[in-house]
């Protein structure tokens, strides 16, 4: 799964774009007041810097397109801009300006979308042509939206009222509006969806209930308690790329992982016990209690948490397969990547294994023994974390000069929807005429 969140760009510290974690790739894009920086996370050891520039200033857009040598970026210095390169090459591919501020940007292999704050561009990434535009969406001053990675279901999202928790759902393939699905009674704050697009996550401004919806056709499948003491504001939501697990963190210092079990009617029949019979007790009074308390009764709680040593920091956080175990990534505003191990089994509080710094050259940056020194539970992410064997290259995924490309990747590299696109060929991709620029004006109603 990835998801990328603009951060304000700060004098001293990177702008942290977001985490890219399609497959066994786990990429890190981040802007910087002096450009833009990617990177590739091949272990839990080992961080590489694969390209720095310094040619745009104060970029706080960076989108890169899996592990290709795509990536489309935006700067404060022209935020009606949209530059889409080809960093191998260090060629620009194109550019698009647009009657306001760009405030975010997705993207998968068939669907390139720039939110605005009252309209959204959709644009086929295999030409850059303007598909679709979305006029007069509902005030959206943080460009809220999402869009499936699976471009066999780009699915887009976006707030559907300033006012309340309703979502649009719009299908970009189609082009046509889906549905919409009234998941908060307050505005939205995050919306993301699973690695195939049939499950979205939303969360309200108050951050204090996060629901999952089934797509496309918006039921209601799982509801989660993040907390009831305060409101909160989420800055992530990530699922895990098999579904099984998903990610929200806030501006406060703990990060809640919550598990999507399959619950069925066809569940044995637990043993005359005393916690038994209270149990089935507890469930039946629920159907006498008002809906409000009776759903708050019901509201599965987090299956595993971090505790970071930082709060009031945005953070990003993304669920991947490291070296065949389940690992939590966490990237802070300070210019920090923290990875912690999850134990699917029992859950419990993550254990930090490693901190790598992005504010230096892309190498690996040592632990300091106090901040890697929590109480050892005799568990599984507690035994894990004290495994430090690096696989070797013939099995570890790792960035390669070919474009970008990794070995061993599930999904071929650039498959798009259209059929492969070799990056390394720019007459290939995108077809570029003139200058590459265009203004995009939205069209009269």
């Amino acid at each position: 799964m990835w998801q990328k969140i603009p951060i304000p760009v700060k004098t001293s510290t990177p702008s942290l774009q977001g985490l890219l974690s399609p497959g066994g790739l786990h990429s890190l894009a981040i802007g910087t007041t002096t450009g833009y920086r990617l990177f590739s996370l091949s272990s839990v050891e080992q961080l590489d810097q694969v390209h720095e520039s310094n040619e745009i200033p104060d970029v706080y857009i960076v989108e890169r397109l899996f592990s290709s040598s795509l990536v489309v970026v935006v700067s404060h210095a022209r935020p009606q801009q949209m530059n889409v390169y080809h960093f191998k090459k260090g060629t620009e591919i194109c550019n698009y300006s647009y009657a306001t501020k760009i405030l975010s940007i997705r993207l998968n292999r068939q669907r390139l979308v720039v939110c605005l704050e009252e309209s959204i561009y959709i644009h086929n990434i295999k030409d850059m042509k303007l598909l679709k535009t979305i006029m007069d969406t509902p005030p959206n001053t943080t460009g809220l939206c999402a869009l499936s990675i699976n471009h066999a279901n780009s699915y887009l999202a976006y707030p559907g009222s300033a006012t309340s928790g309703e979502i649009a759902l719009y299908d970009g393939n189609t082009l046509k509006t889906a549905c919409t699905i009234p998941a908060h009674d307050g505005p939205l704050a995050a919306l993301a969806f699973n690695s195939t697009g049939s499950k979205l996550a939303s969360a309200s401004e108050k951050g204090t209930v996060i629901r999952v919806f089934s797509i496309p056709g918006g039921q209601k499948l799982y509801e989660f308690r993040r907390g009831m003491k305060r409101y909160v504001n989420i800055s992530s939501l990530v699922f895990s790329m098999d579904s099984q697990f998903l990610c929200a963190s806030s501006n406060t210092e703990t990060v809640h992982i919550f598990k999507l079990e399959h619950l069925t009617d066809s569940r044995p029949e637990e043993p005359p016990t005393w916690s038994g019979y209270m149990g089935k007790m507890f469930q039946a009074a629920t159907n006498y209690l008002p809906a409000q308390v009776s759903g708050m009764m019901s509201q599965d709680r987090a299956f595993a948490t971090v505790r970071l040593n930082i709060s009031g920091q945005r953070n990003i956080c993304a669920l991947s397969t490291i070296q065949k175990l389940p690992r939590l990534l966490v990237t802070t505003s300070d210019g920090h990547l923290y990875i912690y191990n999850l134990d699917p089994q029992d859950g419990g509080e993550c254990v930090l294994i490693k901190n790598h710094s992005l504010l230096g050259s892309g190498k690996m940056e040592e632990n300091k023994e106090n901040n890697l020194q929590p109480p050892v539970p005799q568990s599984y992410a507690a035994t894990v974390a004290r495994q430090s064997t690096v696989p070797s290259t013939s099995t570890m995924p790792g960035y390669s000069e070919d474009g970008g490309a990794l070995r061993g990747e599930v999904i071929p590299e650039h498959e798009f929807a259209t059929g492969p696109v070799c990056l390394d060929d720019e007459n290939e991709f995108p077809p570029v005429t003139g200058d590459g620029a265009k203004m995009v004006k939205p069209k009269q109603r």
